[in-house]
């Protein structure tokens, strides 16, 4: 009955006994019959066992099961150098740092309900990892391996991983070719099963987990544990390590953010209770006999400074004194959040036995091969000759590749200047409107709209992905993990300007370079160029990140669970209106799965792309919108499950693979923490009026009847003049229109600001990077300790093994003298 239970199932040949550790799917129309014969025949030689079974939906389908025997799977961990429990009878010395841990979280976290956080692992018996040492495999010491049974023994992440390692080093034909790319012509999808349904009518608490994936939906997958702490271990034993850590490091910022998000809540409410005791809104509002001039030509009426009152209130609620505080404690919490993080890593990497980890040094790529196969020198390592690549030529093609991307990055800045065209003709047109509530907020309703189209531009210049895949090709990168990360810089650095760009437009140029009355600039000798809002920029500036920062969030979601769960929906509702409900309910493991989404072709980097703008996005300008943080903390906390989701339900299971930390992108985190130092702190001094307030109040002091607080034009004469936002002389001066004393006074306490900002943040950040090691104290001491005790186990079992061979050779000499006559 277990055999027939198996069977139906689909996760085994059909002799109920062998698993199935990866499935091939190929065509017989396919024209690549012959070569798919030599490569199926070179697996089998291989010692892979292999049994094919026809689509039951579509005959022209063949799924090709493998499954790799006892013998082949130790002969490649040992190749492999994969680590495995070590027999001891000591307890793995990592229980004592990890329940220190466990102290140290408790007592940080002891005002949350840790027992409806907590995962709970009673659920499945066997998820706990055996708590003994482990080392390389080795068929010559498997003796000393704790194998209670050979078919688990191996995980089945494991078991997928060593048949994909041999997959990749089969030949189909004569030559260096591997199924990288002999898959795309030959083969349609090549993955490894999931462990059953992920859905069961049974209660997970009465009868248990049926498998592991069933197990990861309901205490892990499932919207309605979104408050529990995520189970990593048995991400990273489903999943495999490169998962594992992504989810890993995605919960640990989202964590960090909890700190971040209150702090900027905070701050917000600091605007909010201080509002009716703000001086500079107070006067605004009062100020009903100044008249401003109008914002554009035609259109645009005179209007009171007392008309921007509720705008001066909104802007302080951003722009208050609590601001340049947020702002350092940000930049502090971005080097914070990466220090602890590599304390993290390093944690998780002695956990999962990945600290002595390596990966194995890469094959060329076959292109990079075909172009330079005429040009060969010896590797000094292996002493083998290899294809060379000449520096002219990588230089040549380096600089062909730059200036695509600066070409790229023109045609970001000509749709910024496309926008800011827009708003300079709406304005007036907004202002021409009969409807008194956008004629009255033209400005408002320019800025609204333009973020709204700005962000329709920035969706469709996501087409960055083809520019940047054309010049990583043309780079021609010797390895696929230097191709990686060539393409990875530049996908990064498109996206990032394409979201920003507006926004430093905004921050830094948006109003400051309209000159003054019978001078103004205006574009194509046409229409002046735009104006701030008499209550300044900061508001725009907030209008452009909240709103581009909820619709790209909103629409990364949809993407990425709507447009799966979409595709699996038509594809599910098409095969039960052909072959019925009941057929599909018999479908096996392998039909199911292959009917589920491919992972995309680029692994994880979608999902890291996204949070690492959107890290960017929280921290370069969280100056002038303390709620980012906010808003990512709670984008978060969906993103978790509905990646989770995504894995678990949607997606075909992807390669278990190693990895010992999230790669290049721990670099660019780091260069977006130091540039975000550098823009607060010029968000601080220009955009806002900090400055001009604090210039004001420590050397002008109160003026009664000749300015408010921070008022930049001049508003001490006659009521027939209509004022600017500037700091100028009047028209009837001896120099009408000149830069006031004051001007420069603000200018140089700007210039002074950032200077000290700058080298104060940058020093607290140094000095915290120094004192918080890489690596915890305890830690290093368990992994030299653990060192030692396998050093020494190795050593004794070596001893027992000559004691247990020298006395059955003397056992052996004593019974041959017995018998001598």
């Amino acid at each position: 009955s277990q055999g027939g239970r198996s069977k139906s199932s689909g996760l085994y040949f059909s002799d109920g006994k062998c698993r199935i550790d990866y499935i091939l799917v190929y065509r017989k129309s396919n024209p690549q019959s012959e070569k798919r014969e030599v490569f199926e025949r070179n697996i089998r030689a291989e010692g892979i066992h292999m049994e094919k079974e026809s689509s039951i939906t579509n005959s022209d389908v063949i799924f090709v099961k493998l499954h790799a025997p006892w013998e082949v799977l130790c002969r490649y961990a040992e190749l492999m150098n994969i680590r495995m429990p070590f027999r001891t009878q000591t307890l793995r010395c990592r229980c004592t740092f990890v329940l220190r841990m466990e102290k140290r979280i408790t007592r940080f976290r002891g005002w949350l309900p840790r027992k409806p956080m907590k995962f709970n692992n009673d659920t499945l018996p066997d998820l706990e990892e055996n708590e003994s040492f482990t080392a390389p495999f080795s068929q010559q010491r498997i003796h000393h391996f704790i194998i209670h049974n050979k078919d688990t023994f191996f995980s089945n992440a494991t078991r997928s991983r060593i048949v994909h390692h041999i997959l990749q080093r089969v030949k189909y034909e004569e030559g260096k070719n591997k199924i990288g790319r002999f898959l795309n012509n030959s083969y349609e999808a090549a993955f490894p099963l999931h462990e059953g349904t992920y859905r069961s009518k049974n209660s997970i608490r009465t009868h248990g987990a049926e498998n592991h994936r069933h197990l990861l939906y309901e205490c892990w997958a499932w919207w309605g544990v979104w408050y529990k702490y995520q189970p990593l271990d048995l991400i990273r034993r489903y999943f495999g390590e490169k998962i594992g850590l992504y989810f890993a490091w995605l919960g640990w910022y989202t964590g960090m953010l909890f700190p971040a998000a209150l702090v900027g809540l905070l701050v917000f409410l600091y605007g909010v209770f201080t509002l009716e005791h703000c001086q500079v809104s107070k006067e605004v509002c009062q100020a009903s006999t100044i008249i401003m001039c109008p914002l554009c030509d035609k259109y645009c009426p005179y209007m009171r400074l007392s008309d921007s009152c509720i705008y001066a209130k909104v802007t302080h609620l951003f722009d208050n004194g609590a601001t340049v505080f947020f702002a350092v404690f940000m930049a502090v919490w971005a080097t914070v959040f990466l220090e602890f993080w590599k304390r993290r890593r390093a944690v998780l990497a002695y956990d999962w036995d990945l600290i002595d980890w390596e990966e194995e040094e890469e094959e060329i790529r076959p292109q990079f091969e075909a172009k330079y196969s005429k040009k060969e020198r010896m590797n000094p390592i292996s002493g083998k000759p290899e294809p060379y690549q000449a520096f002219t030529d990588k230089c040549s093609r380096l600089v062909v590749s730059a200036s695509g991307i600066f070409f790229m990055i023109l045609v970001v800045i000509a749709a910024v200047f496309g926008i800011v065209i827009y708003r300079v003709v709406t304005v007036s047109t907004f202002a021409a409107f009969d409807w008194a509530l956008i004629r009255n907020n033209s400005q408002v309703a320019t800025t609204g709209t333009a973020v709204c189209i700005n962000f329709c531009i920035i969706m469709l210049l996501n087409l960055y992905e083809k520019v940047a895949l054309f010049l990583t090709n043309l780079e021609q990168p010797r390895t696929e993990s230097e191709w990686e990360n060539s393409f990875t810089l530049k996908m990064f650095l498109f996206q990032f300007v394409n979201l920003n760009s507006s926004t430093f437009y905004i921050a830094f140029f948006l109003g400051r370079f309209t000159g003054r009355p019978g001078a103004y600039l205006r574009l194509i000798n046409r229409w002046k160029l735009e104006e701030c809002h008499p209550s300044g920029c900061l508001i725009d500036l907030c209008m452009q990140m909240g709103i581009i920062m909820v619709l790209k969030q909103t629409w990364n979601n949809f993407m990425e669970l709507g447009y799966p769960l979409i595709q699996n929906w038509w594809t599910q509702r098409r095969l039960r209106l052909e072959h019925g409900q009941k057929v599909m309910a018999s479908f096996p493991q392998w039909e199911k799965d292959y009917n589920l989404q491919p992972m995309n072709a680029y692994g994880l980097f979608d999902e890291y792309l996204e949070m690492i703008l959107q890290f960017g996005f929280t921290t370069t300008f969280v100056a002038a919108f303390p709620l980012a943080p906010l808003l990512a903390l709670l984008n978060n906390i969906i993103e978790i499950r509905l990646d989770a989701y995504k894995f678990v339900t949607q997606w075909r299971r992807p390669l278990p693979s190693q990895a010992k930390d999230i790669g290049i992108w721990y670099g660019i985190l780091e260069g977006i923490g130091i540039l975000s130092v550098i823009t607060n702190a010029f968000v601080i001094a220009v955009t806002s009026d900090f400055i001009p307030r604090l210039v004001y109040a420590y050397k002008y002091g109160p003026c009664a009847g000749q300015g408010r607080a921070g008022e930049k034009s001049d508003i001490c004469y006659e009521s027939e003049y209509c004022r600017i936002e500037d700091y100028r002389e009047p028209p009837d001066s001896d120099e009408p229109y000149s830069y006031t004393l004051q001007f420069w006074h603000v200018l140089a306490a700007r210039l002074a600001f950032i200077i000290v900002f700058e080298h104060m943040v940058f020093t607290i950040k140094n000095l915290i990077a120094y004192l918080i090691p890489d690596l915890p104290k305890d830690l290093r001491d368990r992994m030299r300790r653990e060192k030692y005790l396998i050093q020494e186990m190795m050593y004794e079992a070596e001893l027992e093994r000559l004691q247990k061979e020298r006395n059955e050779k003397k056992k052996h000499d004593r019974s041959h003298h017995n018998e001598w006559p």
